[in-house]
């Protein structure tokens, strides 16, 4: 049983590694459209002038719409879609080791060793469940933060397709 707790844990951290991985990706993929947004206003502003005639006039019959004044844009593109910055994330947690009890998972028959050794490993696998569990919140919250982040990415991938259109 421990054994099994002990491999479940390996694969917790690794799947943590992994997810904490796959979030820096996304921070990168997110930044960098960011840069082409930024890039995508520039070059508008330069096809904007260079609409003009002779680079002063505004000919009114080439005016092209302004994708950025699209109610979509505004929302893909919006600050602060993280939310503000909260100093006390909520948390779900089993509780202290206080909180459960401290042995005595063994009915006592003989009371020798091998109901204390029983008792000690019974002890250290409801530990490592208990851990394993923070793992899995841990593990949920993270997913669920880069599943937002997905859907932010994605609206500003259309909204870019639709800008360059």
């Amino acid at each position: 049983m421990l054994a099994l707790c002990e491999e479940s844990k390996e694969a917790g951290i690794k799947t943590l590694v992994m997810l904490d991985d796959q979030g820096e990706q996304l921070e990168r993929c997110e930044g960098a459209l960011d840069t082409i947004n930024t890039d995508m206003k520039e070059a508008e502003e330069h096809l904007k002038g260079m609409e003009k005639c002779c680079g002063l006039c505004v000919l009114p019959w080439n005016k092209a719409d302004d994708f950025e004044k699209n109610s979509e844009y505004a929302k893909a593109w919006k600050k602060d879609d993280d939310g503000g910055v909260i100093s006390d994330q909520p948390r779900i947690t089993v509780g202290d080791a206080s909180m459960g009890p401290q042995g005595g998972y063994v009915t006592r028959i003989t009371n020798d060793a091998r109901e204390d050794e029983m008792d000690e490993n019974i002890q250290q696998v409801s530990t490592m469940v208990g851990n394993l569990r923070n793992m899995a919140i841990d593990m949920s919250t993270e997913v669920s933060n880069q599943n937002r982040q997905l859907d932010r990415i994605h609206d500003k991938v259309s909204i870019e397709l639709i800008g360059v259109q």
